[in-house]
């Protein structure tokens, strides 16, 4: 068993590098070596901008999949995922707001870029910290869902509202980012980015051993000594970091979350809960750098590519999971 799941991280990986190796060779104009290499070359620009799309995607492929691991281990639901919280949608209302009301405001690019990973992050830890609040008083995992679903709508809803009213420039600018964009991602941006996939690393860490006894049910987890409570909280914050953080810079990746999970367990099942957050990871970098190259051949938003081969699979999920009831 340990053979093959180091015969399957290794297949992956070999796949992750011929993809990294095809995503920086994509585009317009065709690099040599020296342009990644020398910061004084006449195409050295285009050569990082090339490097910081593969990071890009390299750093979604670990956090996206990474929180929607652990909402699905915690809620023991295969269909949990980022989105669930409502994590996703209230950050892309944050967005919506900057835009549509910071139309009037001359600020530089870069700036403005800043503000939107800004009001995207500042709306998630907002609703992480009600969802804290509200946590305590749901005893039942499934309220808990229930209320980011409700969350989701409400904020969608919002949203509507706004670009009801919006301008036509300020709407162009909410779709495009709504899109995904990871070929706009400055190195000082991939450099926060990865921080805070760190930090949301680490607090993941440590949740993989109380989900463990959590996987087992309520009763055996606290015979074991699992604090559920906080179990819980440190489930939130982490998903909630680690999501609002890749959709601050590169804008709502969708289904992701849910997807890459389900395959792992497809490819290595049954397995110990660590070797199917590796294994989330790799993967998760795998698809993500295959969908940047699909995004740069065809010129279709990152977003529509993963919702396109999202839905399928969620709805074949769906009616499995049906067949075996």
């Amino acid at each position: 068993m340990k053979n093959s799941f180091k015969f399957i991280c290794l297949s992956i990986i070999i796949g992750i590098i011929i993809s990294v190796l095809i995503n920086l060779n994509i585009g317009f104009l065709k690099l040599n070596i020296i342009d990644f290499i020398s910061s004084g070359s006449e195409n050295s620009q285009i050569a990082q901008l090339r490097v910081n799309r593969v990071l890009a995607m390299l750093l979604a492929g670990i956090s996206i999949p990474t929180s929607g691991f652990l909402l699905q281990e915690y809620f023991q639901n295969p269909l949990a995922g980022p989105s669930v919280l409502g994590i996703t949608s209230v950050a892309s209302l944050s967005v919506a707001f900057y835009i549509f009301f910071s139309q009037d405001l001359v600020l530089p690019e870069f700036l403005q870029n800043s503000f939107l990973s800004i009001s995207a992050i500042g709306g998630s830890l907002v609703l992480m910290l009600i969802l804290l609040a509200f946590s305590s008083r749901f005893q039942d995992k499934s309220f808990l869902i229930i209320f980011g679903f409700l969350i989701s709508a409400l904020a969608g809803a919002v949203v509507s509202i706004l670009q009801f009213y919006a301008e036509n420039q300020s709407l162009k600018n909410y779709i495009l980012w709504s899109f995904g964009a990871n070929n706009q991602v400055s190195t000082n941006q991939i450099w926060v980015l990865s921080i805070i996939v760190i930090l949301g690393l680490i607090l993941g860490f440590k949740s993989i051993k109380p989900l463990i006894g959590n996987s087992l049910g309520t009763s055996y987890a606290q015979s074991l000594g699992v604090n559920l409570k906080q179990l819980k909280f440190l489930v939130i914050i982490t998903s909630s970091l680690l999501s609002a953080s890749v959709t601050a810079f590169l804008g709502p990746i969708l289904f992701i979350g849910i997807v890459v999970p389900h395959f792992c367990r497809m490819i290595y099942n049954p397995a110990k809960l660590w070797q199917q957050w590796i294994l989330n990871m790799i993967l998760g970098i795998f698809i993500m750098e295959f969908f940047s190259i699909i995004s740069e051949t065809s010129q279709f938003p990152l977003n529509v590519i993963t919702s396109l081969f999202g839905i399928p699979v969620i709805l074949a999920m769906m009616l499995s999971n049906k067949r075996t009831v």
